[in-house]
């Protein structure tokens, strides 16, 4: 009885295998749309705290940062928003804290099923000069 209900399908391994391939393929394609999201966190983690090292560096929020601001966004190729903790100098062991935030769109097939999604990296440090 099960070899006449297996002789009675000849083509049926060819429609698995098409359906094995078209699940791998979304596979695929879900995977080309979503990873540039970690890629982007990443590279918004080290801008702040890239960003927050310059402050740290020259106690001052101020023309510093926003040059340095600059050169991460054309090396990395983003442009997030920047808010700041505080701005001007900042003394000697004092706190100050960079907040990046970015808007990164994701989805499949361009905009079937696409919707943004904010990363937003915070990074802290301590000013390493002394203002009389």
């Amino acid at each position: 009885m099960l070899k006449k209900l297996k002789a009675g399908k000849p083509g049926e391994g060819y429609i698995d295998v098409v359906v094995l391939i078209l699940c791998a393929m979304f596979v695929i394609a879900l995977a080309v749309r979503v990873l540039p999201v970690f890629i982007a966190k990443q590279n918004l983690d080290t801008y702040a705290a890239e960003l927050v090292r310059e402050a740290e560096i020259t106690g001052r929020v101020g023309s510093e940062t926003n040059t340095r601001a600059a050169v991460l966004s054309e090396r990395l190729g983003i442009e997030p928003d920047i808010t700041w903790s505080r701005t001007g100098r900042i003394q000697l062991n004092e706190e100050v804290t960079v907040t990046l935030s970015l808007d990164v769109d994701i989805g499949l097939f361009g905009g079937l099923g696409s919707f943004p999604i904010e990363l937003t990296a915070q990074a802290t440090g301590k000013s390493e000069v002394y203002w009389k």
